[in-house]
């Protein structure tokens, strides 16, 4: 990679980052703290914490597209001023319905797409798969500092707190795209491109693709309605030692899952790591379902998970830039970015739904169901053959 490539991968992987960090800091403490406010139930809980999917959903394919004729930059500081007021409203409030309006504006700061496509303005076809991967890493060291984080900071400011923080967080987020991150030109713009837009990026391939961001970001809420009860409930562990398992779980899972991304990319062997990924992940929620009063084995199931999650986060992204045309990348991704808030969305509302009805054990069963249908969408798959693009090069007007 070239120093421009290096310097705008690890600069919009931290903006990625600054904005997951603030997400994460919530989930290993939400369920537990919104279970004693007023009027709260289980559905209610789940549905506060999807919701912010669903502000995503409304979002993502307008600001994508607004990236492909507007410009990347000034789109990502809209949507992290949106998403820095819905923490502070958030924050503001011990009231669960004013909490699920702050995370709909959260969610409405809707800036993945925007970045993923100022990341494939950046770089060059055979190092976007790196450049995902940084951003892949970024956000498993983002989640595995907030799980850290969360359970301590909830002892000392709430989560509240952990919301204006949050906030804070998206602020220094905004002043890192305009002081440090490069101005790269787009390299086609979507007024310069023929055909409907709407035949370049609802194509098969790519609907494949938005389907497996769904259920990825479906397992993921789903594990975290489930786990830190099964924790407290079956383990004997408080919530302030949750992370405990959380951090090596998910250190040691990026450990394993780093060698499958670069060897898939190096050898040409993306389907087979990415079906490998969805089987593991399937697996892993059955594994859970089955091991849910069994500390042992709900530990190692989540480690299996954190593996298959950790190569979806690189992947998934990368091909979708690689597949889509170049001057719809930004509406490509946008539509790409709205099944992964629909995924939240749905994961949240539904796994508790499921717990309120089901129990548990039913949130994971359910998604190993899913998951196998996952598996057959995916078996279709067809990685797209590599293509050359010169080297980016620094927007002189910068």
């Amino acid at each position: 990679m070239t120093a421009l490539e290096r310097r705008s991968s690890l600069t919009l992987a931290s903006i990625y980052g600054l904005r997951m960090l603030g997400l994460f800091l919530v989930l290993p403490v939400f369920v537990v703290y919104a279970r004693h406010l007023p009027n709260a139930t289980s559905t209610l809980v789940g549905f506060a914490l999807g919701i912010y999917g669903l502000g995503q959903a409304v979002m993502q394919i307008p600001l994508g597209a607004a990236s492909d004729h507007f410009g990347r930059k000034p789109v990502i500081i809209f949507g992290l001023l949106l998403f820095a007021a819905g923490s502070f409203v958030a924050g503001a409030s011990g009231n669960l319905y004013v909490i699920i309006i702050g995370r709909i504006l959260q969610g409405m700061g809707a800036i993945s797409a925007a970045i993923a496509a100022l990341i494939a303005d950046s770089t060059r076809e055979q190092h976007r798969t790196k450049a995902m991967a940084l951003v892949g890493m970024t956000i498993g060291l983002s989640f595995v500092i907030a799980l850290v984080a969360g359970t301590a900071l909830d002892h000392v400011i709430g989560v509240p707190g952990i919301f204006d923080l949050t906030g804070v967080l998206a602020l220094l987020a905004i002043a890192v795209v305009i002081w440090i991150v490069p101005n790269v030109p787009m390299s086609t713009h979507a007024e310069e491109t023929e055909g409907h837009w709407a035949r370049d990026v609802f194509t098969a391939p790519l609907l494949r693709l938005d389907f497996s961001i769904f259920v990825v970001n479906f397992l993921q809420v789903g594990l975290f309605v489930v786990a830190p009860v099964a924790l407290i409930r079956h383990a004997g562990i408080p919530l302030r030692d949750h992370w405990m398992v959380y951090l090596p779980v998910t250190v040691l899972s990026f450990i394993v899952a780093v060698p499958g991304i670069i060897w898939a990319e190096r050898h040409g062997y993306m389907k087979t790591v990415f079906l490998g990924a969805v089987a593991v992940l399937g697996l892993s929620m059955f594994g859970m379902a089955v091991a849910y009063d069994h500390p042992v084995g709900l530990i190692a199931a989540m480690f299996f998970f954190f593996v298959g999650f950790n190569v979806m986060e690189a992947l998934l992204p990368s091909l979708v830039s690689r597949t889509a045309p170049p001057a719809r990348k930004g509406l490509a991704l946008g539509v790409y970015s709205t099944g992964q808030s629909l995924g939240i969305f749905a994961g949240g509302a539904i796994s508790g739904l499921l717990a309120q009805h089901s129990g548990r054990p039913a949130v994971c069963f359910a998604g190993a169901i899913l998951a196998a249908v996952w598996f057959f969408v995916a078996s279709f798959l067809q990685p797209p053959a590599k293509r050359r693009n010169p080297v980016p090069a620094a927007d002189p007007a910068a």
